[in-house]
């Protein structure tokens, strides 16, 4: 080789060791800090000492790798082999793997209750500081979080999302504009059997004659009235129902109204199958809904898209993750609507406007929360795993999504705004202080339960603003918010927060 070549290749070989030793040494920085990172935000989340995670790091980061070279030095002394490594190359090499296996193993462990984490208390070192230098530390490490994303859609399965795959059907719809709900609620009282009731003589004249729709939310919460007097004949099948509706119902917001009102009304929820952890094939088929009247979130979505097909409304079947009351920090596989009306798209969940679920079983209670839904609000319990599904201009990210309060729309259909905690899950001494805008003084109350379950107990406050929960000793509590228009009667839930009291 001339001696020109020669000198190159050597030059390109030492440039190549050059930036092989740098990305190896922000490796071995970076790895540590990453792992240090996910296990303190684990024991943040599940209320634990965080200083553990710290302690760990240390020993992994120098510690350990000091101890194993000085053992594997002790070796080298009673062999005859030349050592090619250098002592910093070897610290480095030794370093990136402790912690790659550290790593590897706390992801492998616990693979989506790490994201969520890092979503909600990955920023507990910051906790009680918001300064500038604060806010951009607590930015950064929320898109690190996010970063993560994939790991947890790795490994959370989702049991609807063979439907949507199937799918041959792909709007691509436009955002539509931020809005906010202009009507407060009148009453919790709403029909909950599914016995048909003949409606007023006022309100079944000629659909010919009704005045368009208003566009506003929330809806009435009353079942439309071609649902309440639906003749047993036309339930024969799909094709009758929607052919019924689409007669009867010439204004699609309205028609569609009566196609979700149909199937909150009349499908009941699996609650049994759920909670076994297994699911029938046929709890998701449209047909076999609306032979058995009962389904779960999928069977409630399937339906109500076969029955837009009927009526020529376009329902289209969207999937992904739900926190709801039961689980406001832990995400679960759903599904539910968006739908096309005179070119723009809504939002709607069926299955949440059907009742309620606990182990006891469903109970029926017709609603009309998550009917039209703003998309702003929708997006804080619903997050779709195609983000064009949000409706929104600006799209949230996973990470964001958990970090949220979990807020019904009930609470914005109020008027409120939650000043503080302003995030999903807090840490706190011994008592929360909970503080809102109120602007149309509404009655509201708050109170608290151990999450491994107990008695609840009421929050003190002035009953619009301010309230203080006051924890009987460290552990984790749901604390629940409540509103009604007024100081007595049934309230409705409006949110909830999850708060580790610590020692």
């Amino acid at each position: 080789m001339p001696r020109r070549d020669r000198a190159s290749s050597s030059l390109g070989l030492g440039l190549f060791g050059l930036v092989f030793k740098a990305v190896a040494i922000v490796l071995m920085i970076g790895a540590p800090l990453l792992g240090v990172w996910v296990a303190s935000s684990l024991a943040a989340f599940a209320n634990r000492a965080t200083w553990l995670p710290l302690v760990a790091g240390l020993l992994l980061f120098p510690v350990l790798p000091l101890a194993w070279d000085g053992i594997g030095t002790l070796r080298a002394r009673k062999s005859t082999k030349k050592r090619f490594l250098t002592f910093g190359d070897r610290i480095v090499l030794r370093t990136l793997a402790l912690n790659v296996v550290f790593l590897v193993g706390l992801l492998a462990l616990y693979p989506t209750r790490a994201f969520v984490a890092i979503s909600a208390r990955g920023d507990w070192m910051l906790d009680g500081h918001h300064s500038s230098l604060a806010e951009r530390t607590r930015r950064a490490l929320m898109t690190s979080a996010n970063a993560l994303a994939w790991l947890y859609e790795a490994a959370h399965e989702n049991p609807y999302r063979k439907k949507a795959e199937g799918d041959q059907h792909h709007p691509t719809p436009q955002p539509v504009p931020t809005s906010s709900a202009t009507v407060v609620p009148t009453s919790s009282a709403v029909p909950t059997s599914s016995a048909p009731v003949l409606p007023p003589s006022d309100t079944t004249q000629p659909a010919h004659e009704k005045a368009p729709a208003a566009r506003t939310y929330p809806v009435p919460a009353t079942l439309h009235p071609v649902v309440v007097s639906m003749p047993a004949e036309a339930e024969a099948s799909i094709e009758s129902v929607g052919r019924y509706i689409a007669e009867h119902e010439p204004d699609p917001w309205l028609r569609v109204k009566a196609l979700h009102d149909y199937v909150a009304d009349r499908i009941g929820y699996d609650a049994a199958s759920y909670f076994a952890h297994r699911i029938p094939p046929e709890d998701g088929d449209a047909e076999a809904v609306f032979r058995s009247h009962k389904a779960v979130c999928a069977g409630y979505a399937a339906l109500l898209e076969m029955l837009g097909k009927v009526t020529g409304d376009e329902i289209v079947y969207v999937v992904g993750d739900a926190r709801s009351q039961l689980s406001p920090m832990e995400a679960e596989g759903h599904a539910w609507n968006a739908v096309h009306i005179s070119g723009q798209w809504y939002l709607l969940d069926a299955t949440w406007d059907a009742g309620s679920t606990t182990r006891a079983g469903f109970t029926k209670k017709y609603t009309t929360e998550w009917l039209f839904t703003p998309a702003s609000q929708f997006a804080i319990t619903h997050f779709p795993d195609q983000a064009k599904w949000q409706l929104l201009e600006h799209s949230i990210d996973r990470a964001e999504f958990f970090r949220r309060p979990v807020l019904a729309p009930t609470f914005f259909a109020y008027g409120l705004e939650l000043v503080n905690p302003d995030r999903s899950q807090v840490a706190v001494p011994s008592a929360l202080d909970l503080a809102l805008r109120n602007p149309s003084s509404t009655w509201l109350m708050v109170d608290f339960q151990p999450k491994s379950g107990g008695s609840r107990t009421d929050c003190n406050g002035d009953g619009h603003t301010s309230f203080r929960c006051e924890f009987p000793g460290p552990g984790s509590y749901d604390v629940r918010l409540f509103a009604n228009r007024q100081r007595y009667g049934t309230f409705e839930y409006a949110g909830s927060v999850e708060v580790n009291a610590q020692p």
